[in-house]
């Protein structure tokens, strides 16, 4: 499993950012990674399910074609809900890792609608669009001559398409006593390791581009397209942009700590929130395999495939071999003041934090 690792920024620093170019194969072919985990709390019999549908960040991929984090951000979540409501608490994982943004809609949230139809439903969740941003990128970056932003442009108005497609379709479809329905979207994978210059020339100035100033303004309409659609259908935006990407405390002294203050806020603008994220706060962005807690210490919220999150404990059976469906008592009986002990350490654990603050005080 992942190891948790606390830097100080008075260490010595490990080795650069592996490129992006090393997770590349597993974007090539899906992969079906579902799993069922109840949160197994004593005392009470009273089971509620929370249902998520998404691609390998939901799903807790490692990297294994056999097994998955048993506490990816959905079963993190869930035990937020279990400890807020005394109930037993079933996380259903319906993903597909390598999935773009349609295939995650059609052959998941559509096709297997039957897991959030079940009347002890009460939570329904969904991630999308981040491999297509991914294999958009990974072509750019294979470019030569001039350089062509057509992939970027067909990977925003996918993502535009899908999510708003799966929002109506969970509206329409999912069980009436739903309480929650949530969004996440994306974080920078390889933020870093993009500050270099293209092997296309911009078709303007004939000269390369900084493919972190090409890719960052893309991701930022992304996300807004999928919070803003949020606010209009009904659903709550978990943004894991602001989590991921800003430190837990105040980095540039304007009175607000980073990662709050890069969050979607609802009703503003795309032109004032692209432009909040790609110049105004661009200062405060910092790379999510040092995550800052504080000024002198980090968290690593990146596996080393430099894309998917870091997360503790064990790992369950999910893929070749089917789907695992299991329990086991909360790690943690009570939650002080909204956070486990370590909810802000892992990437998982962040993302699964960052969803409870939303939950809805009964079932």
């Amino acid at each position: 499993m992942p190891s948790l690792r606390l830097r100080s920024t008075s260490s010595c620093f490990g080795a650069v950012l592996a490129l992006f170019a090393a997770g590349e194969p597993v974007l090539a072919s899906t992969l079906n990674q579902n799993v069922s985990w109840t949160i197994d709390r004593p005392g009470t019999a009273t089971l509620y399910r929370l249902v998520a549908y998404g691609d390998s960040i939901f799903a807790g991929y490692h990297g294994s074609t056999l097994s998955a984090a048993k506490y990816s951000a959905p079963t993190v979540e869930a035990e937020y809900l279990s400890a807020l409501w005394n109930a037993r608490i079933e996380s259903v994982r319906r993903t597909k890792s390598g999935a773009l943004a349609e295939d995650v809609f059609k052959n998941k949230i559509v096709a297997e609608r039957a897991y959030m139809q079940a009347s002890n439903t009460r939570v329904v969740a969904f991630e999308m669009c981040g491999n297509d941003g991914l294999q958009a990128r990974a072509s750019f970056k294979r470019q030569s001559g001039s350089c062509d932003d057509s992939g970027l442009m067909v990977a925003e108005n996918a993502c535009r398409t899908y999510v708003g497609a799966a929002m109506d379709y969970i509206n329409a479809y999912a069980y009436s006593g739903v309480k929650l329905k949530l969004v996440a979207n994306l974080h920078y994978p390889g933020y870093a390791a993009d500050n270099v210059m293209s092997s296309c020339k911009d078709p303007a100035t004939g000269r390369p581009v900084n493919m972190q100033d090409k890719f960052l303004p893309s991701l930022a309409r992304i996300n807004f397209a999928m919070c803003d659609l949020a606010r209009r259908k009904g659903f709550v935006c978990v943004d894991n942009f602001a989590q991921y990407m800003g430190a837990d405390y105040d980095s540039n002294g304007d009175g607000r700590i980073d990662a709050e203050a890069l969050r979607y806020v609802p009703g503003e603008s795309e032109a004032s929130y692209v432009t909040r994220i790609t110049r105004t706060l661009r200062s405060t962005l910092r790379d999510a395999n040092r995550h800052f807690a504080t000024p002198s210490s980090s968290y690593d919220y990146i596996q080393s495939d430099d894309t998917h999150p870091t997360y503790t404990g064990d790992t369950v059976n999910a893929g070749l071999f089917g789907s695992t469906s299991g329990a086991g008592a909360p790690r943690y009986y009570t939650v002080v003041y909204g956070k486990n002990p370590v909810w802000n350490q892992y990437g998982h654990e962040r993302m699964g934090w960052a969803g409870s603050a939303f939950h809805p005080g009964t079932p």
